[in-house]
């Protein structure tokens, strides 16, 4: 059976774990989002602001906990569930995930689970290993919430080793750096449509 799915548009829902306006997680999304407008047919990426999420609290989903959200959390949940994919920049904080993004994908994966079955990548900057201590946990959260982590290629930036990477407002400006992002894209979206393609066969 030869699937249509190719000639589809793969919507990915991108996460920084920073609310930091200059943050490099957020250049690496702004640059992701220029990369599949100027070079990579077939793939639309969507940043979705968490920085208005309230913490997560059962308390806030009404009365009988029955899944009524607030309307950030409805937002970010809907957003994801109408996603192929997730890409997750992701910063490394005491060896873990962020707090802010930890806090979204608290929210997310209250039931329903809307994280489940989705495939995704994680791209990171940071000093030192480039966040990879970081992207480690990520990886291990995901293991409950049913994601499907690209293994390759791996993308772990040091953002503090010349040449420069990014500019004073967050903007990623290393060539060499926008063309490893690129593959990365490019392996989430061939690992989306195989993942679409399996499910379209056993439907």
């Amino acid at each position: 059976m030869v699937s249509g799915l190719e000639n589809s548009v793969i919507k990915v829902a991108a996460i920084g774990g920073s609310i930091r306006k200059a943050s490099y997680s957020n250049g690496l999304i702004r640059a992701a989002i220029e990369l599949s407008k100027e070079s990579i047919v077939g793939m639309e990426i969507e940043h979705l602001d968490i920085s208005q999420l309230p913490m997560q609290n059962i308390d806030l989903e009404g009365e009988d906990h029955e899944g009524s959200f607030p309307p950030a959390v409805e937002d970010l949940r809907q957003k994801i569930l109408e996603s192929d994919c997730i890409l997750f920049a992701s910063p490394e904080l005491n060896y873990s995930v962020s707090a802010p993004l930890k806090n979204a994908i608290d929210w997310a994966s209250r039931p329903p689970n809307v994280w489940a079955d989705k495939a995704a990548a994680i791209i990171s900057a940071s000093g030192g290993m480039g966040g990879a201590r970081g992207q480690l946990h990520l990886r291990q959260i995901g293991v409950f919430l049913d994601l499907h982590f690209i293994n390759k290629p791996e993308f772990f930036l040091n953002a503090f080793q010349p040449p420069a990477k990014f500019d004073s407002q967050g903007n990623l400006i290393d060539e060499n750096t926008r063309e490893s992002l690129k593959e990365v894209l490019l392996a989430l979206q061939a690992f989306t449509w195989r993942l679409k393609t399996n499910a379209e066969i056993k439907a």
